[in-house]
């Protein structure tokens, strides 16, 4: 299998590329120019493309040939990064790609998720200081999903739940709405978030679907498990 992953020098990014690698797949993988020197490590087993993820010219090249292609929906700046991004991959990539995109759990695709006070409150603090400070766009992820939502493409939109590092834990946990108990823990390790989009890809039960996903050993997780 050959994939791309764009927005492969992030943290998120770089355990894709390696996960990919490790299943033996071909990676192109797409980042900023000044981000390249991250990807050194990995630069000799892979194909690198240069640019901004919302460049057109510059996905067109990286996905040609591609069976999957695997974005991160990073909302840098206010420039419309995520949705341009969405929309370049939607428009490029080759007819019968697996799609995977990841983003956070504030996305909903029926508006059957349920929030705490918390998280929305701090979802909007986020977003107008953000905004301020013209850093991050949150809003034009909600766009970058409606986009995906509403295209016919092979898709899954993978939403993560607060991240941490450490050795993998397995394959995540998931539920089609953030609400269910079993999601309560709310943490996920950032490897097993990338394990879970690689899974995506070979995963035809999740074609067009938008899981929000915990970490697998959380003790949400494990109640689920066992039952009453």
């Amino acid at each position: 299998m050959k994939v791309c992953v764009v927005g492969a020098s992030g943290k998120l990014g770089q355990y894709l590329v390696r996960h990919a690698l490790d299943r033996g797949y071909e990676v192109v993988g797409v980042c900023r120019e000044k981000s390249v020197p991250k990807l050194a490590a990995l630069a000799d087993r892979m194909t690198i493309v240069p640019g901004p993820t919302n460049d057109s010219e510059v996905i067109g090249r990286a996905v040609a040939g591609c069976d999957g292609v695997l974005s991160v929906l990073v909302p840098w700046g206010v420039q419309q990064y995520s949705s341009g991004t969405a929309q370049a991959v939607l428009d490029l990539a080759e007819p019968d790609a697996r799609l995977v995109f990841s983003c956070g759990w504030h996305i909903s695709r029926d508006g059957q998720d349920r929030y705490s006070w918390r998280f929305r409150t701090a979802l909007r603090v986020a977003a107008r200081v953000g905004k301020l400070l013209r850093a991050v766009e949150i809003d034009d992820q909600d766009e970058a999903c409606r986009r995906i939502f509403a295209s016919d493409r092979r898709w899954t939109v993978v939403r993560g739940s607060d991240l941490e590092e450490g050795e993998s834990q397995g394959l995540p946990v998931w539920s089609r709405h953030v609400g269910d108990p079993v999601l309560e823990s709310n943490l996920t390790r950032r490897t097993d978030f990338a394990l879970f989009m690689i899974e995506a890809l070979t995963d035809d039960s999740l074609v067009r679907e938008a899981p929000a996903i915990v970490g697998r050993t959380t003790p949400s997780a494990r109640a689920a498990r066992m039952g009453p």
